[in-house]
């Protein structure tokens, strides 16, 4: 599988983050639809199903991630 280089993933998971917020406070189609769009993104980019574990797959590949973080993700 091909690896997502790290400050992608960064990037993904921080539009991502943002997105959620603008989602909460107007819930526009248009910010939906663009998280939709990253979501399939993370799960291509991280080899995941699921953009919950597509996001934690993602901060386990930045740098500095401990083996501990996000314990919910099983191997």
């Amino acid at each position: 599988m091909l690896m997502a280089h790290p400050v992608v993933l960064r990037n993904l998971i921080e539009q991502y983050a943002t997105l959620q917020v603008l989602q909460a406070e107007s819930g526009s189609a248009e910010v939906r639809q663009r998280m939709d769009d990253l979501a399939y993104t993370l799960c291509v980019s991280t080899g995941t199903r699921d953009v919950d574990a597509a996001l934690i797959a993602a901060r386990h590949r930045l740098p500095g991630a401990r083996v501990k973080d996000d314990s919910a993700l099983t191997v």
